[in-house]
């Protein structure tokens, strides 16, 4: 029997994590993954705050002890001055990639205009490939 990969799915937000509003980011990539990924994968999903220090603890954890390949994050990545998950994330990791964000923008632009605004990124830590 193959060994599921394990994939991180990190929502970040301060009122989600209060239990404010329903979630719905986090289960939204979920579902998209599991219609498109044909090998067997075991999610890891997390609900965290708006906080740098606990978003880069999430990433090292999922990284490094729960041993995620991919980590997918949701929130966080426009102008506010609360939304710090491209800063969590390229503090955490060895490599930024560039192209990904890049594309990331490019495509969401056809469809949402305020895409402009994301300052997603995509970076490596270690085996872990982390992308907001």
């Amino acid at each position: 029997m193959t060994t599921p990969i394990r994939i991180g799915v990190v929502t970040v937000s301060d009122r989600a994590s209060r239990g404010e509003y329903e979630d719905r980011g986090g289960p939204a990539i979920l579902e998209v993954l599991g219609e498109i990924l044909s090998s067997p994968w075991e999610p890891v999903p997390r609900v965290i705050a708006d906080e740098q220090s606990l978003i880069e603890q999430t990433l090292r954890d999922l990284a490094d002890k729960a041993g995620c390949c991919l980590i997918v994050t949701t929130g966080g990545t426009g102008p506010a001055k609360r939304d710090v998950t491209p800063e969590a994330t390229a503090a955490v990791c060895d490599k930024i990639l560039d192209g990904f964000a890049e594309q990331m923008r490019a495509v969401s632009l056809k469809v949402v205009p305020t895409a402009i605004l994301s300052r997603q990124i995509a970076a490596i830590r270690g085996k872990s490939l982390i992308v907001n």
